[in-house]
């Protein structure tokens, strides 16, 4: 894919994206911008949203073959809890090699996690596993980061 081509597919999903948090109630809107990741990218093996309640992520909506176990994560615990601590978006090429790491699956090689930014700072975050090794590129970064300003708007609207 060219570069041309990378721009017009994220613009694409950006406008569905967009879609569906403007014309579906809040939990099909969450559930369904997850299942739209995961299934716009090969590599985005599991994907969920996880939403800041005092000190805690908790699991909103996910996508992907299975629950995990991590339905809350103390903020500053783990990479997830990392990322909402500092407000950064991390990328982990290699979730063995990375000590924060919570295991959530076996088959996780390794993981993205974006901040959702609000006003008045972290209000939850994109936390996305893969099965391969340095899945995530710039480009990923990019783009999730855009979405996840999406899905900061959309909350700060209803928050």
């Amino acid at each position: 894919m060219t570069q041309g081509q990378a721009l017009a597919h994220s613009d694409r999903l950006l406008g569905q994206l967009r879609s569906v948090l403007n014309n579906e109630p809040p939990k099909q809107a969450f559930q369904s911008f997850v299942e739209i990741l995961r299934r716009s990218f090969d590599w985005y093996n599991w994907v969920g949203i996880y939403l800041v309640r005092g000190n805690k992520l908790v699991l909103e909506v996910y996508a992907g073959d299975a629950e995990t176990e991590h339905v809350t994560i103390p903020i500053g615990q783990g990479i997830c809890g990392f990322a909402a601590k500092t407000g950064e978006t991390v990328v982990v090429p290699d979730v063995s090699r990375d000590p924060r790491y919570l295991m959530c699956f076996p088959s996780t090689r390794s993981e993205i996690v974006v901040p959702i930014k609000g006003k008045k700072g972290v209000i939850g975050e994109i936390d996305i596993d893969s099965d391969k090794l340095t899945a995530f590129s710039k480009s990923d970064e990019k783009f999730l980061e855009v979405a996840s300003q999406e899905l900061a708007s959309y909350l700060e609207k209803r928050l």
